[in-house]
């Protein structure tokens, strides 16, 4: 297994100018639809990346970003509804912290991969998870900018993904949705919060 087969997998070919099928395919990606196939074609291979035994894909940008996939999103389908989706979290992070800093990010010039190599950014809790939320906005900013123009209603959609993330992240330091799922007590806000169900990760895609 190579990072090109991670990335053939979650960037699907031939949509790149094709607004619903690039959102579409986003949503089976996003939202649990990959999860199956990620489970047959991939959890060796999680819990290999887990382990540290494909660290040295981070060596260039876009191996880097196959590597961060691995982590943040198939931990998530291969783990979906137990702590260990989130496990990886920090690991992520880091990649993508070095990545910001050493001009992997920079180099990507696709906003879809973009979009994704920043994710660990509000996906991880953590003492600096406000000020990297707010970092995130700004990167879907610029991303935004960057789309072609038969793609900018998607990248719109991220930018107001990234503000919903961040409301909730500010308001209460991370996310209380996994506040079951990670045994932990909600607070009285966040009860309140549960019970309205309005998460940002369900919010559907492509509106608003």
């Amino acid at each position: 297994m190579t990072p090109t087969d991670i990335l053939r997998f979650c960037f699907a070919q031939g949509i790149d100018s094709d607004l619903d099928r690039h959102l579409a395919f986003w949503a089976w990606m996003m939202r649990g639809g990959a999860d199956a196939q990620i489970i047959a074609r991939f959890s060796s291979l999680t819990a290999q990346a887990a382990a540290g035994k494909c660290d040295s894909w981070a060596e260039s940008a876009r191996g880097r970003l196959a590597l961060i996939l691995v982590l943040d999103q198939f931990s998530r389908s291969v783990y979906r509804g137990t702590g260990a989706a989130y496990a990886q979290d920090p690991a992520a992070l880091a990649l993508v912290e070095c990545g910001l800093g050493n001009g992997h990010f920079d180099s990507l010039r696709s906003p879809w991969e973009r979009t994704m190599f920043a994710l660990p950014l509000v996906h991880t809790e953590g003492p600096t998870i406000r000020e990297r939320a707010a970092l995130n906005v700004q990167l879907a900013q610029d991303t935004l900018s960057m789309a072609q123009e038969s793609l900018k209603p998607a990248y719109e959609f991220c930018l107001a993904q990234s503000r919903r993330h961040q409301a909730v992240i500010d308001r209460f330091g991370r996310h209380p949705h996994r506040n079951a799922v990670l045994r932990r007590a909600s607070t009285a806000d966040e009860s309140l919060y549960l019970e309205a169900g309005a998460f940002p990760h369900e919010h559907e895609i492509g509106k608003g």
